[in-house]
């Protein structure tokens, strides 16, 4: 083949550190056009974003010289040292140390950008602990309840 195609989208969530809840409304609408820059620097893009309080969902879809791991570190390790650049009062923002990263094929991809965008509505009903046990639930992967949060 002379060229590579491919479609990779991933649903990745991540939370504050100790799932602080730092991520007022008026940061999160700063914060998510900043992070959407920072995919377009590295060349990979974020069709939808979106979070509360204490932890963000991010559609991304790769490139595929880009590891998930790769670019969930360009988005933390960014968006970690804006905030500290632009919030004077958030110089003890971290991110969690880990993510949450799962496949979604194309037949999904209006379902989860739904989800993301609903994400307020959402957590009226259940919290972060409730949801990300889900996630990994339904998308089959085994954890340790001891090293989850």
């Amino acid at each position: 083949m002379v060229n590579t195609y491919t479609n990779l989208f991933v649903h990745v969530v991540f939370s504050v550190k100790e799932r602080r809840p730092l991520l007022n409304k008026e940061l999160r609408n700063e914060l998510f056009p900043y992070i959407i820059g920072i995919a377009k620097a590295k060349n990979f893009q974020i069709p939808i974003i979106n979070g509360v309080d204490d932890h963000v969902h991010i559609l991304m879809l790769l490139k595929p010289d880009l590891s998930v791991s790769q670019a969930v570190q360009f988005i933390k390790g960014g968006s970690s040292k804006w905030i500290h650049g632009r919030f004077n009062d958030l110089k003890i923002f971290t991110w969690q140390e880990g993510y949450g990263a799962f496949s979604v094929s194309t037949s999904q991809i209006d379902r989860v950008k739904k989800y993301i965008l609903n994400q307020s509505i959402h957590h009226q009903k259940i919290d972060f602990k409730q949801e990300y046990r889900k996630l990994l639930e339904i998308n089959n992967i085994e954890f340790t309840e001891k090293y989850l949060f």
